[in-house]
């Protein structure tokens, strides 16, 4: 069984501690006992005039910490600060606030750096599997499709002609294996962006969407090779991801991508015209909480429109550090 609040427990107790401390001095003071009415108004007058006087005195106390205990229940943990008002700051109208607002501060600031810590931890982990897994493809794998086609064409010069055709298939056949292998190594780990820079990496998964049902364009309007790797590599994930998005769920016709510089940040802008997606599907195999844990990390904020039928627009935008992009 849950406790009454505090606030209703300290009215109550007052009022009858008033009413039973006035019953007592009457009785004390020899009060005429037949006079019973009178003294349960007088009592009853001084309970109602000390719980005025708790409501305005304890309303002062507790609504600062009613305030802060609201805004607590806001906490939104996948938004840069938490979503934290400006107005908790560790200053308050009360002692009781004011403690309740630092001790809060405080457990966020160690929530966000131990969040920051695992996540980006994690993150940097799933790189470095992402570039081994590419390096295997691309040594391992692709030298022994290397050695295929050698041995191919070595039986070519062997083997009767009758057999020249079924040759000649099996290796366009490897051939095909090794593109997808290289394709796949490359979108593990974007080795454009390593040897081109971040506008020539962007630029070439937007190129990789050149088909006739598929319109595609990509925009940079400032230099983005003075941003921090980390930063690079998060644009470009996340330019990643939501262009795979578009191709992949919505059925666009067109999809534009946009880098831009506004003021001290770079805002990258993924457009497209597709069916669009309800707020149940976002939670379901589209990546939308890797991008914006990305963002998070490198002190950015993400955010999407979508509606069905009218598109989906993927917004990133990330500070320029002091130095950066000059």
């Amino acid at each position: 069984m849950k406790r009454q609040p505090i606030f209703t427990e300290v009215l109550l107790l007052n009022a009858v501690m008033v009413a039973l401390a006035t019953a007592g001095a009457a009785f004390a003071t020899g009060f005429d006992t037949s006079d019973i009415e009178l003294l349960l108004l007088i009592a009853a007058t001084a309970a109602a005039v000390t719980c005025l006087l708790n409501i305005a005195i304890l309303r002062r106390r507790f609504t600062p910490l009613e305030d802060v205990i609201s805004e607590m229940e806001k906490v939104d943990l996948s938004q840069p600060g938490a979503n934290l008002p400006a107005w908790i700051d560790g200053v308050a109208e009360t002692e009781e606030a004011e403690r309740l607002e630092l001790a809060f501060l405080r457990m966020m600031r160690r929530l966000e750096a131990e969040r920051r810590r695992s996540s980006n931890a994690a993150l940097a982990a799933q790189e470095e599997e992402r570039a081994r897994v590419a390096r295997d493809l691309h040594d391992q794998v692709n030298q022994s499709l290397t050695g295929v086609l050698l041995r191919l064409e070595v039986t070519r010069s062997e083997a009767p002609p009758e057999l020249a055709a079924e040759i000649e298939e099996t290796s366009l056949l490897a051939h095909q294996a090794m593109d997808e292998l290289l394709t796949v190594a490359r979108q593990l780990r974007p080795t454009a962006l390593d040897d081109l820079g971040l506008r020539a990496a962007i630029a070439g998964l937007v190129k990789q969407l050149d088909r006739p049902d598929l319109a595609a364009s990509f925009r940079c309007e400032d230099d983005p090779s003075g941003l921090d790797p980390d930063i690079q590599l998060v644009i470009y994930r996340v330019s990643q991801e939501a262009i795979g998005n578009a191709v992949r769920h919505s059925g666009a016709s067109r999809i534009d991508a946009t880098l831009a510089r506004k003021d001290n940040r770079f805002e990258l802008t993924v457009t497209d015209d597709g069916s669009g997606f309800t707020f149940d599907q976002a939670t379901s195999g589209l990546g939308l909480g890797g991008m914006r844990e990305r963002a998070i990390l490198v002190g950015g904020e993400f955010d999407i429109e979508s509606r069905p039928d009218h598109g989906t627009t993927v917004r990133l935008s990330v500070p320029v550090r002091e130095g950066e992009s000059e």
